[in-house]
Parts: structure tokens; sequence; C-alpha cells
């Protein structure tokens, strides 16, 4: 019996590990863009930064700010912050930061997912709360099939 992967796949997640080096480090902006990058919002190479902006507009939001934001919010701060971005584009990269489970969506307002334990403005404890919804049951999966695999031996 041959099994159709493509039907198998239920979310795919990109993780890259990245160097931390003194150039990342310089600057805000490089610093999103290595976020980004390390989170898979963006591939490498790529030089679009509605992505990176509406990442950076989410992350002074929730962190620095300490409140979820209005499309309207996050358009003025991507226009001051970085260059102007429509409507459009900044919903569609809304869209796709919801469809990561990166962010949530509710009553209007945007927030980037919120941890079960810990505080939801700490950053800490939103990127453990992100590893262990998304990336640890990944890892208890392929442990599964580990196991399995081993038993058929």
């Amino acid at each position: 019996m041959e099994l159709n992967e493509s039907k198998l796949i239920e979310r795919e997640i990109t993780i890259r590990n990245l160097a931390m080096t003194r150039e990342v480090v310089e600057t805000r902006r490089s610093l999103i863009r290595w976020l980004a990058l390390s989170l898979g919002i963006i591939n490498p190479g790529e030089s679009r930064l509605g992505a990176i902006s509406v990442l950076d507009s989410l992350l002074y939001f929730q962190f620095d700010q300490k409140r979820d934001p209005s499309v309207v919010d996050l358009m003025e701060y991507i226009n001051t912050a970085w260059e102007p971005i429509n409507e459009k584009t900044l919903r569609y990269h809304l869209l796709q930061l919801t469809k990561s489970n990166i962010v949530k969506h509710a009553r209007g307002q945007y927030s980037l997912s919120q941890p079960e334990n810990g505080e939801k403005y700490d950053e800490s404890a939103w990127v453990n709360h992100y590893f262990n919804t998304e990336i640890n049951p990944i890892k208890d999966k392929i442990i599964t099939a580990m196991r399995e695999l081993k038993n058929r031996r």
C-alpha cells in the first residue's frame, strides 16, 4: 500500500539555526531580519521588506507598547518606521503569520500567540510557548515513529 504523503502534511514549520554575529545585533532592522529568517517568515536572500516590517510592528506593540494593535496601528507604525505599506499587503502578511500560528487575531486586534504560562508581553514566554506548541509535537511524533520502527525489526 502506498501512502499519499501530501495528505499527511498537517503543516510545515521552518526554523533556522542562524549565527548571531556582531552585525546581526548592531541594529533593530538587522535583528528583525534575523528573527524573520530564523522563524521561517522569509527565505534566504529575500529582499521584500513587507513581512519584515509587519513582524517588527507586531514585536514593537507586543513587547515595547504591551498592547494589541489594530490594522490602523500597524500601518501607522510601518509607514513611520519603514516605508509606506498598503492595507492589502499588510493584511496578506498578517494572514500568513496567522496561518503559521505566530499571530492571533481577535476583535480587530492582532497579537503574537499567547503563552499558556507566563506573561503575554514577555518575549521569553512567547518563544517558549511557540516551541512547546509548534515544535515539540513534531518531536514527539518523530520519537513515536522511531520507536515503532525499532519494534518492527
